[in-house]
């Protein structure tokens, strides 16, 4: 989103990269290269095949030691889970006239905790305008036949009242809640980890809604998929109501007349609803994803940003670890499992744009429970940095060493946020012949057209690089920039990247907020897209298993 922090975005240019005309370091080898050539054995609709082949390695460095034996596809729990019924009761579509709009407030809610682990409880807070009775019904979300959701549980009949909307906090312009708890659910030792909804239905029909996350913190698994909840709080402005409602980004300037950064909180809190509806800004491009990966049948886990934040997560549990949307709000902590998950040979994906882009702070609720509340100063000068630096853009903190630009996520991502696009525009393939694009049909220059959209990465030639990787760059987009900065469309690169570090661990940032909804969403669906993800999920799945052999 437009930020007047975030329009310095700095322009791509390949050519002054320091790289080879195919957008390639030839400085490192790779671990494929390094242990020679591999068979590929069938692959299904489905995923990956069962049967490969493999050539003896040659001498050299040993590949590191094997963390886990990948499971074959459709043979996991997320598989059986989706073999029943669905329903697409779940969706609370905002242009629904019983969708609940924050102006009227008519029921609204949240959840005390992002994630929670089966057999733990989760408290949903509501508050309904017109005191009268409501539900709380709570779906799973995924492929389930195309229905994209299954009921799981409807709560008691609940009666419902009015709860106050605080004012934003005088320093910070944090607006906490703190309603009377409406109901507990604790979430069955049996249940799958997923994607979850919880969707409130006042007696008279209006409704809203608001995700969590079922994790399962000790199951290894093939992937493992997190949820950007920080950045959903981010870009979270409820109450919409005309006066009283901020983000990290803006405020209301008077009443009716939103602001800018001047009007902006510093601080946002778990602890209020989501927007009208409920569905955070941006959750489509995760949900995308979300039903993408269930109807191949992966074998899949779910945890969010607060779950790194939190040091809940081990990356050697999983082959992969796939960021699925709009990731930009990161603190430390988060980055340094990221960092830890290269290190250790997990895979990382990133399918949208704009990622590790502002570094902040998680700081506890009034009452104590942990990482409720999501600090970002940007610009402004932050009045209480700790050890970890400012609360600004990861780009602009020194390194260990003291040197500017040395914390840059291009330094994990391969690229980096440059732009935000006046109108979409079409992805020109580059490297057509990487392994990425096989099956595609695609050529060199071929454009995929309005797969770039909302935000775009690209390769920067003065910020720092992942150390000890080579570097593909397989898009090469001209875009305009909505910002006017660039002068027009041709002033501004979007570059798709693949890192392959020397150990043969992948990065892969797609750089654009429209890829995942290629895979999924009907109005952008193409086949290629999903194709070239296919080869990127299948080649980390092989790389796994190639260790072991």
């Amino acid at each position: 989103m437009s930020d007047a922090s975030k329009s310095d975005a700095g322009v791509s240019d390949a050519s002054k990269s320091g790289v080879s005309k195919s957008g390639v370091s030839r400085s490192v080898v790779s671990r494929r290269r390094a242990i020679g050539t591999f068979g590929v054995g069938a692959v299904t609709a489905t995923g990956i095949g069962a049967a490969y082949a493999y050539h003896e390695a040659p001498a050299g460095p040993p590949p590191p030691p094997p963390v886990r034996k990948a499971t074959a596809t459709g043979a996991n729990p997320v598989a059986s889970e989706n073999a029943h019924a669905g329903t697409a009761s779940w969706n609370v579509p905002p242009e629904d006239r019983l969708s609940a709009k924050d102006r009227v407030g008519q029921i609204q809610g949240y959840a005390s905790t992002t994630s929670v682990a089966p057999g733990e409880p989760i408290t949903f807070h509501v508050s309904v305008r017109t005191p009268q009775p409501f539900r709380i019904a709570v779906y799973r979300l995924g492929h389930y036949d195309g229905a994209g959701g299954r009921l799981m549980t409807t709560g008691p009949r609940l009666t419902g009242s009015r709860q106050p909307t605080p004012v934003p906090h005088p320093g910070t312009g944090a607006i906490v809640c703190d309603w009377r708890p409406s109901w507990t659910h604790r979430v069955p030792t049996t249940s799958v980890s997923g994607v979850y909804m919880a969707v409130f239905q006042a007696e008279d029909g209006h409704r809203s809604c608001t995700p969590f996350v079922v994790r399962e913190p000790n199951r290894a698994a093939d992937l493992l998929v997190v949820l950007p909840f920080t950045t959903y709080q981010a870009y979270n402005q409820w109450p919409l109501d005309g006066r009283t409602g901020k983000n990290l980004y803006k405020g209301y300037a008077r009443p009716g007349v939103v602001g800018n950064n001047a009007h902006r909180a510093f601080h946002v809190s778990f602890d209020r609803p989501y927007s009208d509806h409920g569905l955070p800004r941006w959750a489509e491009l995760d949900l995308a994803f979300t039903r993408w990966v269930e109807a191949g049948g992966h074998d899949v886990t779910y945890a969010t940003s607060v779950d790194l934040h939190e040091g809940r997560i081990d990356p050697e549990r999983y082959t992969a670890m796939i960021f699925p949307g709009h990731d930009e709000y990161w603190s430390k902590p988060m980055r340094d499992t990221v960092e830890k998950a290269v290190d250790v040979g997990t895979h990382l994906a990133f399918l949208a744009a704009n990622n590790i882009y502002f570094h902040v702070r998680l700081t506890d609720a009034p009452d104590g429970t942990p990482a409720r509340t999501v600090a970002c100063y940007k610009q402004t000068k932050d009045p209480a940095p700790d050890a970890n630096g400012p609360t600004e853009r990861w780009r602009d903190l020194e390194d260990e060493h003291g040197k500017k630009r040395g914390r840059a996520e291009q330094g994990v991502l391969g690229v980096q946020y440059n732009g935000i696009l006046s109108e979409p525009a079409p992805l020109v393939v580059r490297e057509p012949g990487h392994w990425f694009w096989a099956g595609t049909g695609l050529k060199d220059g071929e454009e995929i057209p309005g797969l770039v959209g909302g935000e775009a990465d690209g390769y920067d030639d003065r910020m720092p690089s992942p150390e000890g990787a080579d570097r593909t760059l397989l898009s090469e987009s001209p875009y305009g920039d909505s910002f006017g900065k660039g002068g027009g469309r041709g002033r501004r690169i979007q570059n798709t990247s693949l890192c392959e570090h020397e150990d043969g661990t992948l990065v892969f940032t797609a750089g654009t907020f429209h890829w995942p909804l290629a895979l999924h969403d009907p109005t952008h669906h193409d086949p290629r897209v999903e194709r070239a993800t296919r080869n990127l999920i299948e080649r980390m799945l092989e790389a796994r298993l190639q260790t072991e052999v």
